[in-house]
């Protein structure tokens, strides 16, 4: 089966990992994947011959920019028209971008179905964050995508829940959670696996050995890492470590935060690691922490702290609920609760059944339900195929 793959971002970021690995699992299980993007990925990332045009829009004032975003549309349909054409395309598969309607455009031109994937309501992030200029049309425009493609595949029940409250179908929606590469994450010798671990990470001598907590991400203020760093100087806590691997613009705040309660020696801040690194790194930790997380998202670091057989401290809300259930996989705790968080910060200190038990279980459960890379791909298949049968037939000529 021939799959056009067609995405907009730029970023070497969770994005990109997310991209290069979908791409890895339809080509594993038989797929033919051609990329239409403005940054090649399926190798090292190469610049297609549009990003230089879009690298003024970091410069420009919002409106310019949210205005180009619409335009990319003009620019998408008439190419994934053509290499659909051209290369027999079975399916289009396209990760929502903001404003980006080229991909049901040319899905309705050529008579292939489209996939479109959506890992957050893009017009509810922005207007947190960056702010929109029109936000009107951009509620139209998103909702009349969602509602125009002929698959939505969610990375959580709860966004598939949003998307229906958006008008669309629930018979068009399903759920591909975040997955892993299970083949990256078995040791056969655990305790050589955590002292590599212990060098990859550069750890000082003082944390080698102790019970560390760790965290892998790029953290803001609301990830609530200053929540760890109170707990970590309480007294049941004294002799546990932290390490984080990642970076972000808490850092600063959590560096001082540490030498106030007096805990930096117990602190590392491991810095940002390639991808592909950090699977051999998570053997350092004894817990893995996910601290805060918003309310639809699938965390990608989740899936691996459970390949890697790590238990996992984690907000006790319906999006991870999918995937954990308290006491099992994970220890779950309401959401900004520190003592609740402290509390289980300190169980999992004192209990190394507890930590073995739901390490093993987390690992089962990615084994149980498949999920992996490979997995969603495979759910991407079963969602399209009735869709081809339908559509098998003369196809509109261009």
């Amino acid at each position: 089966m021939k799959l056009l793959y067609h995405h907009r971002t730029q970023a070497e970021d969770g994005q990109a990992v997310h991209i290069r690995s979908m791409q890895q699992a339809f080509r594993t299980i038989g797929c033919e994947v051609h990329e239409l993007a403005l940054v090649q990925r399926t190798g090292a990332a190469k610049p297609a011959t549009s990003t230089r045009a879009w690298n003024w829009m970091s410069l420009v004032p919002n409106f310019v920019r949210e205005l180009a975003e619409y335009q990319y549309s003009s620019w998408a349909r008439p190419r994934i028209e053509r290499a659909v054409r051209a290369d027999g395309i079975d399916f289009i598969y396209e990760r929502y971008a903001f404003g980006n309607s080229g991909g049901v455009a040319a899905a309705r031109a050529t008579g292939v179905p489209l996939v479109l994937e959506v890992n957050s309501p893009m017009v509810l992030e922005l207007s947190k964050t960056r702010g929109l200029s029109f936000p009107a049309r951009a509620r139209r425009v998103e909702q009349r995508i969602f509602q125009s493609a002929d698959r939505v595949c969610v990375v959580t029940q709860v966004l598939a829940e949003m998307l229906v409250e958006m008008g669309v179908a629930r018979e068009r929606l399903f759920v591909t959670h975040n997955g892993v590469h299970l083949e990256h994450y078995c040791w056969t010798d655990r305790p050589a696996a955590r002292q590599a671990a212990y060098a990859g990470l550069e750890l000082p001598e003082a944390l080698r050995g102790r019970l560390l907590f760790g965290f892998v991400g790029y953290y803001r203020d609301w990830h609530r890492l200053d929540l760890v760093l109170d707990a970590l100087a309480s007294p049941q806590l004294r002799d546990a470590g932290l390490v984080l691997v990642g970076e972000g613009p808490a850092h600063a705040g959590l560096v001082a935060r540490a030498r106030q309660l007096n805990v930096e020696a117990r602190v590392h801040f491991a810095g940002p690691r390639p991808h592909a690194a950090i699977a051999n790194l998570l053997p350092a930790f004894d817990v893995a922490l996910v601290p805060a997380i918003n309310p639809y998202a699938s965390p990608l670091k989740l899936f691996e702290y459970m390949a890697a057989g790590l238990p996992t401290i984690a907000p006790d809300q319906p999006n991870l609920r999918e995937v954990l259930t308290d006491g099992h996989e994970a220890l779950l705790v309401p959401p900004n609760d520190a003592e609740a968080l402290h509390h289980a910060l300190a169980r999992m200190a004192t209990d190394n059944e507890l930590r073995s038990r739901l390490g093993n279980a987390a690992r089962a459960a990615i084994v149980a339900r498949d999920l992996t890379w490979e997995g969603n791909a495979r759910r991407v298949l079963e969602a399209v195929r009735p869709l081809l049968v339908r559509m098998a037939g003369p196809r509109p000529s261009a």
